[in-house]
């Protein structure tokens, strides 16, 4: 086999996020064309340098697993940031929100006891998730060495995502149906601004967390 046939059969057995994916690929040719340009200048004819450095690398078989490894730890460690980042932002922005909104303190007065447990359940599932997210950023990082399965961790984000989504946006909805406070939320711009960063947010970290899960059996 050539060494462009081998590095099109290892980009097609990989699967991953394109940039690490094709740095990975990029790297294998490199030593590829390497190893052959030193046997062409031991005399072999380009073909047979090729093919004897091929040989040598290893079967596509033999090193994939390896390659798929990396990159679903790389996708892990793009979905613990995004945690990481997203969900602590999701819930400061809303405190600040709640802050300013609704301007009459009469209506705090008027919300029903659970109203503020919802709220505090709601803020504690977000900031656990992303805190998670913390935790995994440092085991596929640092402390990979000492983890013999991180694809376990990559999934383990995803389906933390999958179920956290649903879980935040039953308790959204109950805390919406109270028309003390959301009979007006909708013209207040703030309110827009930060639902529309929170939607834009769910829908990168649902996108990634099918990602994780996908490549975490790959692996």
């Amino acid at each position: 086999m050539r060494i462009d046939d081998y590095v099109s059969e290892l980009h097609s057995a990989l699967r991953g996020p394109h940039g690490p994916k094709h740095d990975l690929v990029v790297e294998a040719r490199d030593s590829l064309v390497d190893t052959a340009d030193a046997l062409e200048g031991d005399g072999l004819t380009r073909a047979e340098a090729e093919r004897l450095a091929v040989e040598e690398f290893g079967r596509v078989r033999e090193i994939a697993p390896g390659y798929q490894a990396e990159l679903t730890a790389t996708a892990g460690r793009r979905m613990a940031l995004l945690l990481l980042v997203s969900l602590p932002a999701t819930v400061l922005m809303w405190s600040l929100v709640w802050r300013f909104y609704p301007d009459d303190v009469t209506s705090w007065t008027e919300l029903p006891a659970w109203y503020g447990v919802v709220s505090r359940l709601l803020d504690l599932l977000q900031l656990a998730v992303g805190v998670y997210g913390g935790l995994a950023l440092l085991a596929l990082g640092r402390g990979s060495r000492w983890i013999a399965r991180p694809h376990l961790v990559t999934r383990s984000l995803g389906l933390a995502v999958w179920v956290m989504l649903p879980v935040t946006s039953v308790l959204g909805l109950l805390m919406s149906q109270d028309n003390s406070v959301s009979a007006g939320l909708g013209t207040f711009p703030a309110v827009l601004l930060v639902s529309l960063l929170t939607y834009a947010c769910a829908g990168v970290q649902l996108y990634c967390a099918t990602r994780c899960i996908r490549l975490s059996r790959t692996a």
